[in-house]
Parts: structure tokens; C-alpha cells; sequence
């Protein structure tokens, strides 16, 4: 039965933070989202990390929705009657964690594109200070689907022993060559725009046009055609007997311009391109010898999912990750299942995503 649950969003300064090349920023808040009841022992708590375009709001409340609302909450997959959940903001965000809209001490201006380089490691490890700054030194769960199951990974990697159980869902060990080649078509339209200012924009509105473009190639590789073609097919916006003319709106580019436009509304397109550029840079392997030498730290037991049609992280790539964790004698599970949204079903198919987190978690882990 559910019960009230315990909701709380705050932004907190976790001190100067040294990023990976050097560079120190004197002072770092991070926005995050806290739900449920910590224990005693502090023993159940899950970390959620979020997407490319994600925030701290995976579970929301009454003013805003969370974009896992359907997976995390009380009586739900990841029941908040159990455990504790945080969400946070990665380094780097617009969702009140520090970014390039933030203001830096030293100019008293945002930093824009002045912000140090951001990596998967540095969110990682900005995480783990936050949960120092909390008083929380173990984790029972690290889990994210997308740029969130990048860090899964690299909290795996980097911090064997924090956490018992990890979840990386749509995602990889390392980008592949053509998922960089679709964020270079979105960085490049971001750049091109004479709104980007050489990123030094603010207060103004900055790259909208090309930060929507970008948004909109991104939208053609979350989905899957089928799915397009089941929604919008070659119809036509508003009246279908209108005969063809150089202004005549299919429905599908309606749609992507509404995607793109919505965007620019809530997102800095400064992270924007810092954030692709940190998936671009991701792999496991960097730095550690060989994928399997970085694999061979893990510790934790862990469940990968893929989804079958998804565009930018095959299903195969996981698989072949999995048969590496058990040839190196990893307690691992791998599934799948086929979703005509691809890429986004983890953000969709709260059921599907749910049962099999659900299983792994709490049945098979009694």
C-alpha cells in the first residue's frame, strides 16, 4: 500500500572541485532531487543519473513532472516506501547544478564557453562529493539509461565498492563513431548560428535557431521510423486536401520543430555542447589499457539493458560487454526488449524498463 512519501529539491555547494584537466572551479553547486525515507543505516539509497537533456527532476512534484515519474515513486517500480532515491544534475547542466550559464567568481560573468571541459568522470566524481557532502559514503543502486548509463558505468569502474547493484540502460561503454557523427550535425548547427556569440551569449537568447536544429536531429535518432511513419506518415499539418505548395508543413516537421522550439525554452545551449562533447569522449577504456582491464574493476553485481531498434546504442554492443563481464566471472544479467520508440523507450516503457529493474532488484537480490 502506498504510503506518503518524503520529497525534497534543494541545490547545495559541495566546495572547489578539480576537473580532469587541471582546472579547479573554486565553487560548485549541485541540484538535486531526494524521495523517500533514508534509513537508519543508510543502506538504501539509489542513485539516478539522467539523459543528455535530463535535470534532477526524475520524480517531480506537484509544480513540475519528473521524467521517471512513471518508474519512481511510492508503490512503483523503484518504490519510494523502500528506498531513498536522489537524483542530481551533472556538472556541466543548466538544471542548477554549475555550467557554462553559471557565473564565474573570478569575472563576475557566465563562464560560457570559457567553462572547463567536462567528462563523464568529472559528473561522476562531482557526484560522489555530493554524496560525501551528505554524509552518504555507500550506494545499493547507481541506475541511468543514455549519458546516465555512461556514468553507471564509470561509477562501476571508478568506485567498485560504493554501491552493490548497477543498471546502465541504452547505452555504452564508449560512443560509437556514428553517434558522434549525429552530435557533430547538432554542434555544428549550435555553432553556425550567429546567435552563439563564440558562446559568450548571455543575457541574451543565444543559438535558439541552431540549438532547435540540433534538437531536432536528435529527435530523428531517438525514435524509430517505424514509429514515424505509424504517427505521421507523409500527412499533412492541419488540412490534408490542401493541394502541395513551396509552404505546405508535413506533419512529422511540425513535430520536430515543435521538439526543437521546446528545448530552447529549457535548456542552455552551451551545455548542450558540452554535454555531447563528453559523450563523445566516452570510453571506459581511456587511459586504464583495454575495455576489459576497465571491466575487470567492476564489483558490483549489475543488469544491462538494451532495446532492441535503438539507433545510437545497439543491442549488440551490450551484449558483447556481457559476455566480456562473464567470461571475467562478473555476477551480470543482460536483457532486452523491442520498443518502436527506440532509443527514448527507456524514458516510455515504464513496464517493460520497470519489471525487469523490479526483478533484478528486489527479487532476485533478497
Amino acid at each position: 500500500m502506498a504510503i506518503e512519501r518524503q520529497y525534497h529539491s534543494d541545490c547545495i555547494s559541495i566546495g572547489a572541485f578539480k576537473m580532469g584537466t587541471g582546472e579547479v572551479l573554486p565553487d560548485v553547486s549541485i541540484a538535486y532531487e531526494a524521495v523517500g525515507q533514508l534509513s537508519p543505516a543508510k543502506d538504501n539509497v539509489i542513485l539516478i543519473c539522467h539523459a543528455l537533456t535530463g535535470d534532477a527532476y526524475a520524480v517531480g512534484n506537484q509544480e513540475r513532472s519528473g521524467w521517471w515519474s512513471g518508474l519512481i515513486g511510492a508503490g512503483r517500480r523503484i518504490d519510494t516506501n523502500r528506498y531513498y532515491v536522489i537524483t542530481t544534475n551533472v556538472l556541466g547542466g543548466c538544471g542548477g547544478t554549475t555550467g557554462p550559464a553559471s557565473l564565474n567568481p573570478a569575472t563576475g560573468r557566465p563562464y560560457g564557453s570559457s567553462f572547463p571541459l567536462v567528462t563523464i568522470r568529472d559528473m561522476v566524481r562531482a557526484q560522489r562529493q555530493f554524496l560525501e557532502v551528505l554524509g552518504i559514503n555507500h550506494l545499493y543502486a547507481v541506475i541511468g539509461g543514455s549519458m546516465g548509463g555512461m556514468q553507471v558505468f564509470e561509477w562501476g569502474v571508478m568506485y567498485p565498492d560504493f554501491m552493490d547493484h548497477l543498471i546502465p540502460i541504452a547505452t555504452s561503454t564508449r560512443l560509437s563513431g556514428v553517434a558522434i557523427a549525429y552530435n557533430d550535425v547538432g554542434r555544428q548547427a549550435i555553432l553556425a548560428d550567429p546567435g552563439y556569440q563564440d558562446g559568450h551569449y548571455y543575457p541574451g537568447p543565444g543559438p535558439a535557431k541552431g540549438l532547435s536544429i540540433a534538437r531536432m536531429v536528435g529527435m530523428i535518432t531517438y525514435r524509430t521510423a517505424e514509429l514515424f511513419e505509424m504517427r505521421f506518415g507523409r500527412n499533412i499539418k492541419d488540412d490534408q486536401d490542401q493541394p502541395f505548395n513551396a509552404n505546405t508543413v508535413f506533419q512529422i516537421e511540425s513535430y520536430l520543430r515543435y521538439q526543437g522550439e521546446k528545448l530552447v525554452d529549457r535548456f542552455d545551449a552551451n551545455s548542450y555542447l558540452y554535454l555531447l562533447k563528453a559523450m563523445d569522449f566516452h570510453d571506459i577504456s581511456r587511459g586504464r589499457g583495454s575495455t576489459r582491464d576497465a571491466l575487470s574493476l567492476i564489483k558490483s553485481k549489475m543488469l544491462m539493458i538494451g532495446i532492441e531498434g535503438d539507433l545510437l546504442y545497439p543491442t549488440d554492443h551490450l551484449r558483447e560487454v556481457y559476455e566480456e563481464l562473464r567470461r571475467l566471472g562478473q555476477d551480470v544479467q543482460f536483457a532486452t526488449f523491442p520498443s518502436i520508440f527506440g532509443h527514448d523507450a527507456f524514458l516510455v516503457e515504464f513496464d517493460a524498463v520497470g519489471e525487469l529493474i523490479d526483478t533484478f532488484l528486489n527479487k532476485t537480490n533478497m
